[in-house]
């Protein structure tokens, strides 16, 4: 009985915040975020100890400083998920402009490489979009939540735009059928989602378990790979949801060599926003050669 109360009213929770004013909405973010960088925690001993693992150049107080920004834009992101899950065509595109170097109607194969940035799930312009622009659906794997009630949920609202969420656990066949028909198809392959089909890639001079399933698909059905990426404007005043032109020379024949690759792609362009990256998610908690867990 409470669960079902809780249930429905964290959509009702979803609802108001998404009938607020763009502004208004980013500003309770902030404040939520300001929050939660102040209240000791679990998560934030987890964004304390990635963030000293990946800048070991940095101070004790250039850390602090950079986990409470996390923090403040982690809080925006958590309320604008109210507009990626039940926002209006018309609010994702004031929300979130796309930046494309590949024409997303030619339908060719392809794989879009997204990264665990606060916008990450930004790629729901794509679906949003694609009626009125010509684009074929948005495929994508997704990880199951803890609450089938929310799973179900939010798996309709991702989905309201014609999209297609594919549970990552046994289908990777319907993801090549998705690649192959010139689905938009998206992998974030930058968190330790376990020891299965994965590999050891250095990540910030750390050996980071690493899924290699963008290097084994893209081999497998010949599809394109491109970085999909999507930040911050410099105002903040939205996201740029930016596509950038097919990696050359990938895939090889070495899955390790091309995660590998991949992982250098991502330090690189965590380095030029750090306060960006979904730092909250246990990145190292599996480790080569029984070696101990920083967490």
């Amino acid at each position: 009985m409470f669960k079902n109360f809780s249930n429905h009213s964290g959509v009702a929770l979803l609802r108001f915040l998404v009938a607020l004013p763009y502004k208004i909405l980013v500003s309770i973010g902030y404040v939520l975020g300001y929050i939660a960088a102040h209240i000791p925690s679990e998560r934030n001993r987890v964004v304390e100890i990635n963030l000293q693992l990946c800048f070991p150049e940095l101070s004790a107080e250039e850390i602090d400083q950079l986990r409470k920004q996390h923090w403040r834009l982690l809080g925006r992101s958590l309320v604008e998920k109210s507009i990626i899950w039940l926002g209006t065509k018309k609010q994702l595109k004031h929300m979130i402009e796309i930046q494309s170097e590949v024409d997303l109607a030619d339908r060719k194969p392809r794989i879009l490489v997204n990264m665990h940035f606060i916008g990450i799930e930004g790629s729901i312009i794509l679906s949003a979009l694609s009626e009125e622009k010509g684009w074929p659906r948005t495929s994508g794997f997704f990880q199951r939540m803890k609450s089938p009630f929310f799973n179900k949920k939010i798996i309709e609202w991702r989905n309201r735009f014609g999209g297609n969420s594919i549970d990552r656990q046994g289908n990777t066949l319907e993801m090549i059928r998705e690649i192959r028909t010139g689905s938009f198809i998206i992998i974030a392959p930058d968190i330790d989602l376990g020891l299965k089909d994965s590999t050891f890639a250095p990540f910030f001079n750390i050996q980071t378990n690493t899924i290699t399933a963008v290097s084994r698909l893209a081999k497998i059905t010949g599809a394109q790979v491109c970085m999909m990426i999507t930040t911050l404007k410099k105002n903040e005043a939205g996201y740029i949801c930016a596509i950038s032109k097919p990696l050359e020379n990938f895939p090889t024949d070495d899955p390790q060599a091309d995660t590998a690759r991949l992982n250098q792609i991502f330090e690189q362009e965590i380095r030029l926003r750090p306060a960006e990256y979904y730092w909250v998610h246990k990145r190292f908690k599996n480790r080569p050669l029984n070696e101990a867990s920083p967490y």
